[in-house]
């Protein structure tokens, strides 16, 4: 297939149910351009959340006693319609959620999973640390994850990966990360030993998924809702 275009939209700092509504207007005019046979206008939404605990499909292991001690914390609490299990999005994580119609990059989910999970590995190995996959979901260096992934969609994605750059682990602490008592979680700044921010990664992850997903990124100058003015590639 050939190269697509999809529209970067940096939205800075974000709680989680602004930037859900945000994806699924950006779903629908993603689906509604595809059905009237226009260009798809592909999405990519950056942001860092405002502390939020998010929850996935199987909800249920999630009791509202649950829900208000983690709400007591100081962060948000939200049961979403992602795949996975329970882990928190807060600032220094680069969270992306790209809102693609996936049978115009590929007609599988797997094919999907495995591209975000590429394109987080190829991020980390230009920052000088090596990653890998596991049996479970997400990118791991050694027996720690360093990116969560939560997917959702069919036919137009929505939800997507979290990225710890220079997350305040100790959010963790509150929660068994998705589900895994015996695996902990660590950050790009823990395992290079210096402070990295989202910024620092934000240009390595966006040329690893340009190169993953053989596609050209324009980047935005105004909110999504506005009128874009694309200003350069990125």
């Amino acid at each position: 297939m050939g190269s697509k275009v999809v529209y970067v939209h940096r939205l800075g700092r974000m709680s989680y149910l602004p930037a859900w509504e945000l994806q699924q207007r950006a779903a629908a005019r993603v689906a509604g351009n595809v059905r009237r046979g226009e260009e798809a206008g592909h999405r990519l939404l950056l942001l860092q959340h405002e502390p939020v605990y998010t929850t996935g499909l199987r909800e249920a292991d999630y009791s509202p006693e649950v829900e208000a001690g983690l709400r007591q914390t100081g962060a948000d609490f939200q049961r979403t319609n992602r795949g996975g299990l329970i882990t928190f999005h807060g600032p220094g994580q680069l969270t992306a959620y790209p809102i693609l119609h996936l049978r115009s990059f590929s007609p599988g989910i797997k094919w999907y999973v495995c591209s975000l999970e590429r394109t987080v590995i190829r991020t980390l190995r230009t920052l000088g640390i090596t990653a890998h996959t596991s049996p479970h979901t997400g990118v791991w260096v050694r027996d720690q994850k360093i990116c969560a992934l939560g997917l959702q969609g069919r036919h137009v994605t929505t939800h997507g990966l979290a990225l710890n750059c220079n997350t305040d682990l100790r959010w963790f602490d509150n929660i068994v990360p998705c589900g895994l008592p015996d695996k902990g979680v660590t950050s790009i700044t823990q395992e290079l030993g210096r402070e990295v921010t989202v910024q620092d990664v934000e240009p390595h992850f966006l040329k690893a998924f340009s190169e993953i997903f053989n596609c050209k990124l324009v980047m935005t100058q105004t909110d999504y809702d506005e009128q874009e003015v694309p200003s350069s590639d990125a």
